[in-house]
């Protein structure tokens, strides 16, 4: 059997004699295929390129052919106002306002008051405002007034607890106490929502970190003042709960989620609506949204929107957005750009976008973020 003779290395032919040895010693389809390199490797950068750019390409009609598939925008890093959780917010008078808050568990939670036209700049309204019952209040604009109810002082002090007053302002700075003792029992978050030319306070619990089953409430209450409350329910169908939201759609209210902190964890992902607070839908038991307590919920193009959260049992954060017409179907929102999971987060309605503000992203956080939609979105 003949064997092939063996080519020498390139590596080792230094020029001259060596050089001519290796043109008459190496095989002609070896000189053939190192010829041919260049041609080679502009071919395969051709394709390299072109591969690329047909990937580009395809993610662009990808994401230009999936109509749910929206990024967010973040207007700042660090908001002036500290880092918080557990905010009152609102949107009154062409502004985005936020109000007191938690800062941790061992200290009265903050009383300032703060205001943005564009959600980059704030500007420090009060500092220490009249009310003080500021973890987890309910806020609402109403009556050409903001209004801040209930809500927690002191976290695991000595002297902790809720209370039942009601304060409005139409500056931020002047607060006028309304009702120092509502007719509803002292409460932190609650869902609260303007309907029907008055304020609806919906559930919520009597006791943060130290309640129990008992502490929760399944109560409707409204009132045309904020001073005279009337009971429309003592006892709604839905759940007695806390940390749940309700949403104004198509003329009715919608009640999402919430449940129990501690010492009895428990988390709903229901969906209830009403067209008079006081009878009630059950829309559907499990929306396919995780169960959750501390997220937030809005109106946004003709839609309800469940908006992050947290659930226990492993403790996570959730950063999911979805979206219902009906409160039945949902559907998930895609975004290649968005915030790190968080909860007990602000949320707005805003110069015709949706706003995310501060929460605990672990840790403790005071972003913006914006998310504007098309006009015609979910038509």
């Amino acid at each position: 059997m003949s064997i092939p003779h063996a080519p020498q290395s390139v590596a080792n032919i230094s020029g001259g004699a060596g050089a001519d040895h290796f043109l008459t010693t190496v095989p002609l389809a070896v000189i053939s295929r190192c010829s041919a390199l260049p041609n080679i490797l502009a071919a395969l950068i051709l394709f390299v390129t072109a591969t690329a750019q047909a990937d580009e390409k395809a993610s662009a009609d990808e994401k230009k052919a999936d109509p749910h598939t929206f990024d967010w925008v973040k207007v700042t890093e660090k908001a002036e106002w500290q880092a918080r959780d557990s905010s009152g917010e609102m949107v009154f008078r062409d502004q985005l306002w936020i109000l007191g808050g938690w800062f941790d568990s061992f200290a009265a939670p903050p009383r300032d008051v703060w205001s943005s036209a564009d959600g980059k700049g704030w500007k420090k309204v009060a500092s220490e405002a009249p009310w003080k019952y500021s973890d987890l209040p309910m806020t609402a604009t109403f009556n050409d007034r903001m209004w801040i109810m209930g809500g927690w002082y002191n976290g695991r002090l000595e002297g902790h607890g809720a209370t039942n007053e009601v304060w409005s302002s139409v500056n931020g700075t002047q607060w006028d106490l309304a009702t120092p003792a509502a007719d509803w029992s002292p409460r932190i978050a609650s869902a609260i929502v303007e309907f029907k030319g008055r304020l609806w306070i919906l559930g919520g619990t009597e006791n943060y970190y130290f309640g129990d089953q008992s502490s929760l409430k399944n109560d409707v209450w409204s009132s045309a003042d904020g001073k005279s409350w009337k009971l429309e329910t003592a006892n709604a169908p839905w759940s007695p709960r806390a940390y749940h939201q309700a949403v104004v759609l198509n003329g009715k209210i919608w009640v999402m989620a919430g449940g129990n902190y501690v010492p009895e964890y428990q988390a709903k992902n229901d969906v209830w609506c009403s067209e008079d607070g006081v009878n009630w839908e059950q829309v559907t038991e499990h929306a396919p949204w995780s169960p959750r307590l501390w997220f937030s919920a809005v109106e946004y193009r003709d839609h309800l929107w469940v908006i992050g959260g947290w659930s226990n049992n492993p403790s996570q954060n959730w950063g999911d957005v979805w979206y219902s017409k009906d409160g039945k179907e949902w559907n998930q929102l895609k975004s290649n750009v968005t915030w790190k999971e968080r909860h007990e987060h602000s949320t707005y309605v805003f110069q015709d976008k949706i706003w995310v503000a501060g929460g605990h992203a672990k840790p403790l956080n005071s972003e913006v973020w914006t998310l504007e939609l098309p006009k015609d979105f979910g038509k």
